[in-house]
């Protein structure tokens, strides 16, 4: 009698990942860090307006790549397109790291960066934030002591909203030697800080950008990887050929075009987190610094008991218990001033209750 094939050893280690990503249509998504309003004006026409060509063909990637390049003020052979974030994750992983070797996270930090790379097979080295969730440079210098093939490291990081500033980096790129330093900046925008810059003076170095936040281009994933043009060659010709869809890159571009959309909507979401913070800090929650369009914040043992009262008045936030070990964390995504407002009222009628 046949057997039914058994998955990988490696993919049978893997740690399970199951977001929560069913009927959240019906709420006020703050829960994934998505822009809750939708993309800029000019993107859903511009899906419109593809016709049987351009549905029926592949996608051609020339003249996208090159009107992206100029957003980002880069080469266009500086840059490879992708299939969000995660595309770039799985393709750094594949293109460097082999089964057995180590990669390096920072955590609590993007799951999939520890995906990708057991899926691979490698050895995931993490190395922890301090308790105050400041970035543990002493700790991650003597780490690359040891030659992992790649870093992991989000600035600002998910879930905890930190940064991790110039003066660190800098430190981290000189002691890398031959690793590959991959910073992620998806929450970028809301940052207002960005070491694309820096590419051309680190040939290790791999920054992405993408279109699922402050673009509100998630659900067509699209993101862009950014390295030295040795570096991006070497990435693309380990790339997937067709792995971004015409679809994606036609919103993309349409995007682009309206760069003054997405400047009003950041700065919205910057005022709101400042008067979210505000809010927090009159309620007495504790609350972490972030760069992000959202707040991580810790509420002890009342984490179940806010995040269920909030889902019944249609607010949805993230328990993050998962990264930290324990109840506490909640991770609350920053939208417009009225949602901000709604969900500051929400939180005060529950905080008098738990």
């Amino acid at each position: 009698m046949n057997r039914a094939p058994q998955p990988r050893r490696a993919v049978r280690r893997m740690r399970p990942y199951r977001p929560p990503l069913e009927g959240r249509r019906r709420g006020l998504r703050l829960d994934f860090n998505e822009n809750t309003v939708g993309p800029p004006a000019g993107v859903l026409e511009a899906l419109a307006g593809l016709d049987a060509d351009d549905v029926a063909m592949y996608p051609e990637y020339a003249p996208a790549r090159a009107r992206l390049a100029r957003l980002f003020g880069v080469s266009p052979r500086e840059a490879v397109l992708t299939a969000g974030t995660d595309d770039a994750i799985h393709l750094a992983v594949d293109t460097f790291a082999n089964p057995g070797d180590e990669v390096l996270v920072v955590e609590p930090t993007y799951a999939m960066y520890r995906f990708y790379a057991e899926r691979a097979g490698a050895r995931v080295r993490a190395v922890r934030y301090t308790r105050n969730l400041r970035f543990p440079l002493s700790r991650v210098l003597a780490a690359l002591k040891r030659r992992p093939r790649i870093l992991f490291l989000a600035t600002p990081n998910n879930p905890t909203g930190t940064m991790i500033a110039p003066g660190e980096l800098r430190a981290v790129l000189h002691a890398a030697g031959s690793t590959v330093v991959f910073v992620d900046e998806a929450y970028g925008e809301f940052s207002g800080t960005s070491t694309l810059g820096w590419i051309r003076r680190h040939p290790n170095l791999i920054v992405t950008r993408t279109f699922s936040k402050a673009r509100g281009l998630a659900g067509l994933r699209l993101g862009s990887l950014f390295a030295n043009t040795r570096l991006a060659a070497a990435l693309g010709h380990a790339h997937s050929p067709y792995s971004v869809s015409t679809a994606a890159l036609a919103a993309a571009v349409a995007a682009a075009g309206n760069q003054g959309a997405t400047d009003r909507y950041v700065a919205e979401v910057i005022r709101a987190r400042a008067f979210l913070e505000a809010g927090l800090d009159r309620l007495g929650i504790r609350r972490f610094p972030s760069g992000g369009n959202f707040v991580l914040v810790d509420v002890g043992s009342h984490a179940t008991a806010l995040v269920a009262g909030l889902a019944r008045r249609g607010i949805l936030v993230r328990d993050r218990r998962s990264d930290f070990g324990h109840a506490g964390y909640v991770r609350i995504t920053v939208g417009t001033a009225p949602q901000t407002r709604r969900l500051v009222s929400a939180l005060e009628a529950l905080w008098r209750r738990v």
